[in-house]
């Protein structure tokens, strides 16, 4: 355990990069296993989850190695030429990982065995399973689907058109990944947009991909039997990181921040776009495309926020900010209501249960609904704070409520921090250089 205690800030001042993103150094990474060649990275986001990824793809085969900070380079294996795993695969905390390898082994005549940490393990895979084993792969799980998990892929696969249920970008992308390997044509159809950082980056790597307008959704397909070719790649900043120091500045009065170089996709900025409605003094600058990815500098001063409604068919685009957004709302002036976000319920913890939780423990007025959450703010006046909430391995549970302390009457402590460290390697350095109150105890015995 790592207590994290966060104290009231004076206004936060300064200029941050945050680490690449998460999604995007996942995919360099796997993409980078298929290819024939040398593809290099830069920005690469080096937290736990990442590393696991990369532990991974050297267990398929491929050489994958840190050349400097952020810099790797990979050498693929081809489509095709994923060797069969030696030993179990640890993914520790990573759903992203696991799901999308799924797809990668599901094509490939091999078998492979996951596990991972608590959180992991209690997470869902059912609903990476279906479309896969339509697909020829077959499995042995925990009830539920759930992890330690064996998958034994087949080829030739067979191709499918599959849509999907829920919203899930990581369920997309598995099915994608598996078609590479697939002969014919592999069709997933969303009904609601999600990240389309695969897509852009299978288009980088020269796979046959294009989507299509359908009465039924959007309809994404992939040629199989794929020959990818390397290449270079630019990570730009974790919005979903960004989305931290963002959200402290905006609370505090007087503070004014610059996060640079930020992923601003549109399938994934929705925050931002939340934060202005709300009344957040926020806005981009220098626009431009790094690699195929849109990229802005965040500019945000304190302000005053007033609490709205939060559409649901917003929610794909920022499903992994409504924790942080929860915060923001915590200050706003009025009522802020967001609901079609159950899926929240699978994630690393039962994000709408443990920030109901940890909200009203630090006296914030917050209703919990099935599928939602309804959160009174205080009109930009700090809240009681003076809690201690559990963390419960998810790493954006805790940057939350270190970020909810900053503006708190008495100290929030985060009961342990070391999650972080997941998908946000000096959270707190970066965090402190802009003027935030934070301190790390100890870890004890």
């Amino acid at each position: 355990m790592l207590p994290l205690t966060a104290r009231s800030a004076s206004a936060l001042k300064g200029r941050v990069r945050v680490p690449g993103d998460k999604s995007i150094s996942h995919r360099a990474l796997m993409l980078g296993c298929l290819a024939v060649g040398e593809t290099r990275v830069e920005g690469m986001l080096e937290g736990e989850d990442v590393l696991a990824t990369a532990a991974a793809m050297r267990a398929f085969g491929a050489r994958v190695e840190r050349t400097g900070e952020g810099a790797w380079t990979i050498h693929g294996v081809g489509v095709g030429g994923l060797l069969e795993p030696e030993d179990v695969l640890d993914m520790g905390n990573s759903g992203t990982s696991t799901r999308l390898i799924m797809g990668l082994v599901a094509s490939h005549p091999i078998t492979a065995v996951f596990t991972g940490d608590a959180s992991l393990r209690r997470r869902p895979m059912q609903r990476v399973i279906d479309p896969l084993g339509q697909m020829g792969a077959s499995f042995v799980s925990r009830s539920g689907g759930r992890l330690p998990l064996t998958i034994t892929g087949r080829a030739p696969a067979t191709p499918i058109t599959y849509t999907l249920p829920v919203a899930s970008a990581q369920v997309k992308s598995a099915i994608l990944l598996a078609g590479l390997n697939t002969p014919g044509i592999t069709t997933v159809i969303e009904k609601e947009p999600t990240r389309d950082h695969s897509e852009r980056m299978l288009k980088g790597f020269g796979a046959d991909l294009w989507t299509e307008t359908t009465p039924e959704g959007t309809a994404i397909h992939v040629r199989g039997e794929a020959e990818l070719k390397p290449g270079r790649i630019v990570v730009p900043g974790d919005p979903s990181s960004a989305a931290f120091p963002v959200v402290a500045a905006a609370i505090l009065p007087g503070s004014d921040v610059l996060v640079e170089n930020v992923g601003i996709n549109p399938t994934r900025a929705g925050l931002f776009t939340v934060l202005k409605e709300m009344g957040a003094d926020l806005a981009y600058e220098n626009e431009r495309e790094v690699g195929g990815e849109p990229v802005a500098d965040i500019r945000v001063r304190g302000s005053a926020l007033k609490g709205i409604e939060v559409p649901p068919e917003i929610a794909p685009s920022m499903i992994d900010e409504y924790p942080i957004l929860a915060v923001a709302a915590a200050f706003a002036e009025g009522t802020t209501i967001m609901c079609g976000i159950g899926e929240l319920r699978v994630k690393e913890s039962d994000r709408i249960a443990m920030m109901a939780a940890g909200l009203a423990a630090c006296g914030v007025r917050v209703t919990e609904e099935p599928e939602g959450l309804i959160v009174e703010g205080t009109g930009g006046a700090p809240v009681p704070g003076g809690a201690t909430v559990a963390a419960k391995l998810d790493h954006r549970i805790a940057m939350s409520f270190a970020v909810l302390g900053q503006h708190a009457k008495a100290p929030v402590t985060v009961d342990d921090a070391s999650p972080i460290n997941t998908s946000f390697p000096g959270f707190v350095a970066l965090m402190t250089g802009l003027g935030a109150e934070l301190a790390v105890v100890e870890e004890q015995k």
